[in-house]
């Protein structure tokens, strides 16, 4: 039977946790079961299936906001399962798999679509030897085949579980795109919410309702991320009048301001706990050695575990800009010359923690004990950050294998263990959304006179 992870009433001020021998026993009967075993052999039987898979939706171009492409692909693989496939507003994909109880909430699994590489990025998709190579292989490319997978040995076995499933490819989970498709998928939830996005999101058909969320990201058997990392992303413009570096001399130079201003911000005390951070990661402007800019753009990456600590490192940014600028042009010899500066946030990941007390949290444990991995808790940015800050049930795990180079044209897959990262999230799934014993067919009384 399913653990009861869903929401619970207003009501009542706390879940009801199921005890950990009760768990260990619910596991311990879904191994016992033939219908998982079968779900197993699936698994090792179709490996250089599912690795095939692996390479053929990485080599479909993805980048944030252009996922269209790998979604239709996806689309036309999971319609072949029988499974009901329809996309939102945001073009995430969703494939719902029914199960006994129709009207609950579903138990959702998802998996990014996009990578952080251009449209024009070569990828070169590739296997050399035992090793899957190429952008975004892993990330995400082994999450997505694990979804494909799952489904697949679902389908095949003819699993019915009692809550439903709902799978979900959704779009703009990598850098600007600023977890947009997590956030439409919880849509009702942060349109009652301060979040400063969700007016962009609500407008949509009523969201499908969910349980929990089970994010699929990247390679690995061991990883529970549970804790999310909050970050947010600035770009600071400063604009001046330019002019040539001799007959202009003295006007106020943009690059200068924005070089005290990176001065400033390299020196904000930074806490090691809650671990928080600060990155100025591009710079541009400029057009000659011998020409004052302009225009200069510089962008900045702020990540801590306490929404606090940002809130504090965002009022010091906006002002030590206008500071900086100001600071500047009094030193200008034309009186008339002024500097103009935008800031604009480019993109914010809440943070949020999964209680030690929640029940999927208890559910993970459960599985690692029972197939022998040991557990290991992480803090990361992932599309778990929009459930978690709401106080939802969410975890990210690694969809199995090993994997290395994210991020980066030289990114690499290893299949060997794939085979144990999806027997963890099958029997995760099937523990919170229920497998009912099989029922075996009475054999009819027979007459022995």
């Amino acid at each position: 039977m399913p653990f009861r992870l869903w929401p619970r009433p207003k009501s009542s001020p706390e879940r009801v946790q199921p005890q950990p021998g009760a768990l260990a026993q619910e596991v311990s009967r879904l191994c016992a079961d033939l219908r998982v075993h079968r779900i197993f052999e699936w698994f090792s039987s179709h490996e250089r299936e599912i690795a095939d898979f692996q390479l053929a939706i990485s080599s479909i171009p993805a980048p944030t906001f252009g996922e269209q492409a790998r979604a239709a692909w996806l689309r036309d693989h999971l319609q072949h399962l029988g499974l009901t496939v329809n996309s939102d507003a945001v073009e995430n994909l969703l494939a719902a798999r029914p199960g006994l109880h129709a009207g609950s909430p579903s138990i959702a699994v998802s998996a990014h679509l996009d990578t952080v590489f251009p449209a024009a990025t070569e990828l070169n998709i590739r296997r050399e030897q035992n090793l899957l190579l190429g952008p975004g292989i892993g990330d995400n490319g082994s999450g997505l085949a694990a979804i494909w997978a799952l489904a697949s040995a679902f389908h095949a076995v003819g699993i019915i579980t009692t809550m439903p499933l709902l799978w979900i490819a959704n779009v703009c989970e990598e850098g600007e795109g600023n977890l947009r498709g997590m956030r439409h998928i919880y849509r009702e939830h942060l349109g009652n919410s301060s979040d400063p996005i969700a007016a962009a999101v609500v407008g949509d058909k009523p969201a499908p309702p969910i349980s929990l969320l089970i994010a699929l990201d990247g390679a690995g058997s061991e990883s529970v991320i549970a804790q999310a990392l909050g970050s947010r992303r600035f770009e600071i413009v400063i604009e001046g009048p330019g002019g040539h570096s001799w007959s202009d001399h003295g006007t106020p130079n943009p690059i200068v301001a924005a070089s005290a201003i990176i001065d400033v911000l390299s020196r904000i005390p930074l806490p090691a706990d809650p671990r928080t951070t600060l990155n100025v990661g591009t710079i541009q402007g400029g057009t000659s050695v011998n020409t004052i800019p302009e225009r200069v753009a510089i962008k900045v990456d702020v990540r801590s575990s306490d929404s606090r600590r940002l809130d504090e490192i965002e009022q010091l940014l906006r002002r030590a800009v206008p500071a900086a600028c100001t600071e500047i042009q009094s030193r200008s010899l034309h009186s008339g010359c002024r500097l103009r500066h935008f800031i604009v946030k480019l993109g914010e990941r809440p943070a949020g923690d999964l209680s030690p007390s929640s029940p999927l949290l208890a559910a993970v444990h459960a599985v690692d004990a029972q197939l022998g991995i040991r557990s290991l808790l992480l803090r990361a940015s992932t599309d778990s950050n929009i459930p978690l800050s709401l106080g939802l049930e969410a975890v990210t795990l690694g969809a199995g294998g090993n994997g290395g180079g994210a991020h980066t044209l030289g990114e690499w897959f290893d299949p060997a263990g794939r085979e144990q990262g999806l027997k963890r999230i099958a029997l995760l799934i099937l523990l919170v959304a229920g497998l009912p014993p099989e029922k075996i067919p009475t054999p009819a009384p027979q007459d022995f006179r």
